[in-house]
């Protein structure tokens, strides 16, 4: 079974990006789960690359902590995003965000190697994102 701990520590990262609305990208960076309080901030900071644009410095933040099916993320800002329960071999979730919906299925089954991909659509959005961890 898989809780907040397990997820403690810094990760590699790679995310594949597949737009039906633009460009697709690669962000190649590492992400770290560090405990705050009774949860984990979890920052995203690498190089965001969409099409032939210039790769840009990316960062991203979330806040998890216990709650819901297992683990609540929350934005930054404390806002709800999604929960899903890490103790099988994968887990799915999906949040709106009115007009635009993100669904995510997470797979576990090569822990600690473990991945989340996300599928989002709206009246301007369409796109299929890949997140790979590893460990470092």
């Amino acid at each position: 079974m898989r809780g907040l701990a397990d997820f403690e520590g810094r990760w590699r990262l790679e995310r594949r990006i597949e737009n039906a609305v633009g460009p697709d990208g690669r962000f190649t960076g590492h992400v770290d789960f560090r405990p705050e309080g009774a949860g984990l901030v979890v920052e995203e900071s690498g190089t965001l690359q969409m099409g032939q644009a210039p790769a840009l410095k990316a960062e991203r933040r979330y806040l998890w902590g216990a709650g819901g099916r297992g683990i609540a993320v929350r934005f930054a800002d404390g806002r709800a995003f999604h929960d899903f329960d890490p103790a099988g071999g994968w887990a799915e979730a999906t949040h709106y965000c009115d007009p635009d919906r993100y669904e995510v299925v997470y797979d576990f089954t090569g822990w600690p190697y473990w991945r989340a991909e996300w599928r989002v659509s709206g009246p301007r959005k369409g796109y299929w994102m890949e997140s790979l961890y590893s460990p470092m």
